[in-house]
């Protein structure tokens, strides 16, 4: 059933995929009424696929690749709900909607009985720092897609000859406000899921741990996103100059989540 719940969610997700294809085509009006309780109704599908799989396989399931994509799926959807409900845009869907579809559909076809090869994945800790960091990346994707939609309505004003999609967007102040926000929201989880991993990294492996790839672009990644935070409570970034650092800091982040493919220490368990 939980498997069943997935593919129900993925088809519901496929309507916020059609609805971002004819947002680029200005023929979603009519869409945009029923595409945000559509991918509504894929979370809450989506969300009962999750909770039952912890259920009959136990927690730790959710640890393989295929299980932790579904996850920051659901996370990004979240947190898209989240932010319209509060700022009633449907503009950042032209990127959630995609990434959740994709990954979603992914789960949903690729999916076999979990097999774990080490004792060390049933612990509490790695359950910790696995959910602290997809919530983390969720969140932190919500300001990634914020400041390209800044840089477009930028970009988009400027102009002598706006451009009719992005007359849509919010306005500037929206934006940089929900990607300060989506930032706030991200960095403290992505903090402590570092922290809970370094310690359990710390017992199995010992300091040669830190030598790996995908710690050390984890590190860079947490470091930019300080900086981004710094200079903007400090040095006053806001507008355009931190949509450009929040773009980098995003770049590092999927370099650092790709990084679990290619880390021999350090990766989700096969699917």
């Amino acid at each position: 059933m939980p498997l069943l719940w997935l593919r129900v969610a993925t088809a519901f997700y496929g309507v916020g995929l059609l609805y971002s294809i004819l947002l680029l085509t200005k023929k979603s009006e009519l869409l945009a009424r029923v595409a945000v309780p559509a991918v509504g109704l894929g979370m809450v599908f989506h969300f009962v696929s999750l909770v039952e799989t912890a259920i009959l396989y136990s927690y730790v399931d959710l640890l393989t690749i295929r299980h932790a994509e579904s996850a920051l799926a659901l996370l990004v959807i979240i947190f898209f709900m989240a932010m319209f409900a509060r700022y009633r845009t449907t503009s950042p869907g032209l990127f959630v909607f995609p990434l959740a579809f994709l990954l979603t559909l992914g789960s949903a076809f690729g999916e076999r009985p979990p097999q774990f090869s080490s004792p060390m994945l049933r612990s509490g800790w790695i359950m910790f720092h696995v959910s602290m960091l997809l919530v983390g990346y969720a969140a932190l994707f919500l300001s990634f897609v914020s400041s390209l939609m800044y840089l477009l309505q930028a970009k988009s004003l400027k102009s002598k000859q706006p451009i009719p999609l992005f007359s849509r967007l919010p306005a500037l102040q929206v934006i940089d406000d929900l990607g300060y926000r989506a930032l706030l929201l991200g960095f403290p989880f992505m903090t402590l899921g570092l922290i809970a991993g370094s310690v359990v990294a710390q017992s199995r492996f010992g300091s040669s741990y830190f030598t790996d790839p995908k710690v050390l672009l984890s590190m860079l990644m947490w470091g930019v996103y300080m900086v981004l935070l710094y200079t903007r409570w400090n040095s006053g970034w806001r507008g355009r100059k931190a949509a450009y650092l929040a773009t980098f800091a995003f770049a590092a982040a999927v370099c650092a989540w790709a990084a679990n493919y290619l880390s021999r220490v350090h990766r989700f368990v096969a699917p």
